[in-house]
């Protein structure tokens, strides 16, 4: 069960990578996999957004903040789960 979690945690780290990637051409977020990225990756990417502003109105850190925080709850769910499962 834990290693279920760990495997989607992993595959939305590489989606928000790769959208964040696609984000530097304009060209590929709006073709068809940078829409699929886009509808997948900006509710939560927007959670973000609101509390962190780009700096100096151009760098957008919120991506690396949200990839820690995501980090930090896949760990605390498969904490939580191992606690139950045990």
């Amino acid at each position: 069960m834990v290693g279920y979690v760990n495997t989607l945690i992993e595959i939305y780290t590489y989606m928000l990578i790769a959208y964040v990637l696609l984000s530097w051409l304009p060209s590929a977020k709006e073709s068809f996999i940078g829409e699929i990225l886009g509808k997948l990756c900006e509710p939560y990417l927007s959670i973000f957004r609101r509390f962190i502003p780009p700096i100096a109105g151009v760098i957008d850190i919120s991506p690396i903040v949200a990839l820690i925080a995501l980090r930090f709850v896949g760990q605390g769910i498969a904490a939580v789960l191992l606690f139950f499962i045990k």
